[in-house]
C-alpha cells in the first residue's frame, strides 16, 4: 500500500504536514470533517500544496518528521520546486 506525505497550506498562510493512505480523502477531511486534525480545523479552508508517494508507514512517518524540521522557508522552497 502506497502513503503520501504531504503539506497544506492554511487560511492563515501557515503550513501543516501530514502523512494519508487517500490523499483526496483526507484534505477533504481536513476541510469538511470532524476527523481533520485540531490545528487545521482553526484554520479552514486548507490547500494541499506538496505531496509525495513513498512506499510504507514507516518511510511517510520519517518524511513527514524531516519535513517538520525544516524552517518555513526551506518548507515553501520544496513546494516551490515541487509545482515547477
Amino acid at each position: 500500500m502506497a502513503y503520501f506525505t504531504y503539506i497544506l497550506q492554511c487560511s492563515d498562510t501557515t503550513l501543516y504536514t501530514g502523512i494519508t493512505t487517500d490523499l483526496e480523502r483526507r484534505v477533504h477531511e481536513h476541510n469538511n470533517s470532524h476527523k481533520g486534525a485540531k490545528y487545521t480545523k482553526l484554520r479552514r479552508p486548507v490547500t494541499l500544496v506538496y505531496s509525495e508517494i513513498v512506499e510504507n508507514r514507516s518511510e511517510a512517518s520519517k518524511r513527514e518528521h524531516a519535513i517538520k524540521k525544516l524552517s518555513r522557508q526551506e518548507k515553501l522552497e520544496l513546494i516551490k520546486n515541487f509545482k515547477e
